[in-house]
C-alpha cells in the first residue's frame, strides 16, 4: 500500500432558496397587440373578430369596436412578443367584412412595446 492519501472533491453546498431562484423563468417585456380605426370594416365585424381570435366576449368585443372608433386605435391584447405577433398577424388574416360592398380585406393591426 502506499502512502499517498486520496484528495475528494467535496460537493458545492446550494440552499433551498438558491435552487428556486434558478428555476425562476426570466420574465419577457410585454407587447401591446394594437388595432387601427378604418372605415371599411363593420362594428360586427370587429366583435366577431375580437371573440374568435381573443376569446373576449361580445360585450368586450364592442368596448374595442367603440374604442377604435373614437380614438383611430384599440389595444387588443397586452403579451409576449411571440403571442403578440401571432395575434396581429391573425388579425392582418382574418378577411374582409363580409357586411360591407366597399371593404376589401382584414384591418390593420400592430404592435408596441408595453409601457409601464
Amino acid at each position: 500500500m502506499s502512502d499517498h492519501s486520496a484528495a475528494v472533491a467535496e460537493p458545492d453546498v446550494v440552499t433551498e432558496e438558491e435552487q428556486r431562484s434558478d428555476r425562476k423563468p426570466k420574465r419577457q417585456p410585454p407587447y401591446h397587440v394594437i388595432l387601427w380605426d378604418d372605415t371599411d370594416h363593420s362594428y360586427d365585424y370587429v366583435i366577431s373578430m375580437m371573440k374568435r381570435l381573443f376569446r373576449m366576449p361580445i360585450e368586450k368585443g364592442y368596448q374595442v369596436a367603440k374604442e377604435v372608433d373614437k380614438s383611430g386605435r384599440a389595444i387588443c391584447m397586452t403579451t409576449t412578443l411571440e403571442l403578440a405577433e401571432l395575434k396581429r398577424d391573425q388579425i392582418h388574416a382574418f378577411g374582409k367584412d363580409e357586411r360591407l360592398d366597399r371593404c376589401k380585406g382584414s384591418m390593420s393591426a400592430t404592435i408596441e412595446p408595453a409601457r409601464g
